[in-house]
């Protein structure tokens, strides 16, 4: 199955999400990541409707508009590793700000989903 874009909208199987309106939500669901714990894209785009949406909650994440009250350096991949591109200062920023929030790592840039992964209600 492929994403299909129509009018700014965006169509998977049953999901159908406005642009913007899928922009908001992923934003909304990393300003409620705690300090001290991460999140996965697959997470949100679980959240969203569609675990499939994974790359595209990542690439809204990397034209955040607002890092400091949109706390994208919270979010992992699926193996709970940092980001290649982090947008914000790089891999070395993105680990700074998780290492100064009490996140755990198993190693430089794996951080340990075991004990730091946001747990969704």
């Amino acid at each position: 199955r492929y994403e299909k874009k129509q009018n700014n909208m965006a169509f998977h199987g049953k999901t159908r999400l406005n642009a913007a309106a899928m922009k908001e939500q992923v934003y909304e669901f990393v300003r409620n990541i705690p300090r001290g714990k991460v999140a996965t894209y697959g997470q949100i785009a679980l959240h969203l409707g569609n675990r499939n949406f994974a790359r595209v909650v990542g690439n809204i994440l990397h034209s955040n508009p607002d890092p400091e009250h949109i706390p994208c350096h919270r979010v992992v991949n699926s193996k709970g590793q940092l980001s290649q591109s982090y947008a914000f200062g790089g891999i070395e920023a993105q680990r700074r700000l998780l290492v100064s929030e009490g996140v755990v790592f198993k190693n430089d840039l794996v951080v340990d989903l075991s004990v730091s992964q946001m747990i969704l209600e």
